[in-house]
């Protein structure tokens, strides 16, 4: 349930060398202060790369130490402290990773190019065919369209065949000790060992990507203890293994989120000619037949779906395709707070239930702006009086409020997209 690329293959583990395991069962079997622990073995001689490996060993054996009380505090027994600290490794790569800024970003064409693959689009709908019974069942206890989970199910994990290699345990406790996320990390990381406690997964199959989420559907810890749900009977809320597990934990998220049963996620409109391209913002709802009445249309030409607090969303800027969001996109949004991701949720199950993909013409010859180019965009604009917040190289709403003002002072279609030829004009 991350906002990180849901088609790369899984990272491979990348471990500590050196005594990390002997310092982490000891950490967790008692929390020794640091003057009455065992001296450390002799350096003497020692490179200091493989001095500088054991100290960083030493330091996160005790931190698992000092967060192995606190879980204690909190109602973790010693056997589930001794399970999942027994051997856990610091993964550089997490960090790595986690570290990451990127400086390219894609468009959201070619997003959804990867999401609504052909090969994504027949395996699904395979899918659909073998466990259609199954998931209806499931499908109209929540409310949530059979269509959609898969969709999810598609994007997450490509339909469980990706569930990440990396032990969720390992990856927190990572996380945690490297500091920049310490606070978030450490409370997944209790909810992690409640899981375990619970009995719901072995701590060797408690595996996901490297920012903690899990299964096949991708939970983070705190969202498995919300919604997940034993929908097999078996005990256990299982969604790395069952998929009547996933299923009905996905569906339990999305309707406990907002979902509204019997609602579309929205579709792609036609805009009237002279539309008013500043009124595409996610802040502007109202009726469909609002947006009816103002000339809004669907591209067959039937009549509008009956949707309460519908907005236009313009993902590709005033050129590109434009659809009329609901409720249920936002529900979506919930799951993964990218338009991109929840896009294609939506297309992709309604691909799955046999309807078009979209009409109108992406923009293909824009180019996404790089990180680098987005801070100096939103520099820029602070500089000539357009509040685009703070400069941090991503695109959020006060920066398409900036662009939005700065597009309607030249007189162009005010849709909020940053291109390169707006950064040149500020330039």
């Amino acid at each position: 349930m991350q906002i990180t690329s849901h088609f790369s293959a899984p990272a491979r583990r990348w471990l500590v060398p050196g005594l990390l395991a002997l310092f982490a069962v000891a950490a967790c079997t008692s929390a020794p202060s640091v003057e009455t622990e065992a001296p450390a073995p002799s350096m003497v001689g020692a490179s200091p790369a493989l001095s500088g490996e054991v100290e960083h060993s030493q330091k996160f054996a005790r931190w698992v130490a000092e967060f192995s009380t606190s879980a204690r505090a909190a109602g973790i027994d010693e056997a589930t402290l001794q399970w999942a600290f027994d051997g856990v490794r610091f993964v550089p790569r997490v960090v790595a990773l986690d570290s990451a800024q990127p400086e390219f970003t894609r468009t959201v064409w070619d997003y959804l190019d990867s999401a609504l693959s052909t090969q994504r689009i027949v395996r699904g709908q395979d899918k659909l065919r073998q466990l259609r019974p199954e998931v209806d069942t499931i499908a109209a206890r929540y409310g949530v369209p059979t269509e959609v989970l898969v969709a999810i199910w598609g994007l997450e994990s490509n339909y469980g065949s990706n569930v990440g290699d990396i032990p969720t345990i390992d990856a927190l406790a990572t996380l945690g000790f490297e500091g920049r996320r310490e606070a978030w990390a450490r409370g997944q990381l209790l909810a992690a060992l409640k899981i375990l406690q619970n009995r719901d997964i072995a701590r060797a199959q408690m595996i996901g990507s490297w920012a903690g989420a899990m299964g096949q559907t991708q939970f983070l810890p705190s969202n498995f203890l919300a919604y997940a749900v034993d929908a097999d009977g078996d005990g256990r809320r299982d969604i790395w293994g069952s998929v009547p597990d996933v299923m009905a934990s996905t569906a339990n998220f999305l309707a406990r989120s907002g979902w509204q049963a019997g609602q579309p996620w929205g579709l792609e409109v036609r805009l009237p000619r002279g539309f008013d391209h500043a009124r595409a913002d996610a802040d502007l709802r109202q009726p469909t037949a609002q947006w009816a009445s103002e000339g809004v249309q669907s591209m067959d030409g039937a009549p509008l779906p009956a949707l309460e607090g519908a907005t236009i969303l313009l993902p590709a800027s005033a050129r590109g395709p434009a659809f009329l969001v609901g409720a249920n996109f936002r529900t979506i949004l919930r799951y993964n707070n990218s338009t991109s991701y929840a896009l294609a949720v939506g297309l992709l199950a309604q691909k799955l239930m046999g309807g078009p993909a979209v009409q109108a013409s992406w923009p293909r010859d824009l180019q996404a702006l790089t990180s680098s180019q987005v801070r100096a965009l939103q520099t820029a604009l602070n500089a000539r009086g357009f509040d685009s917040g703070t400069p941090d190289g991503a695109m959020g709403p006060a920066t398409r409020r900036g662009v939005r003002q700065y597009q309607l002072s030249l007189g162009l279609p005010a849709d909020g997209y940053p291109t390169l030829d707006l950064l040149q004009r500020l330039r």
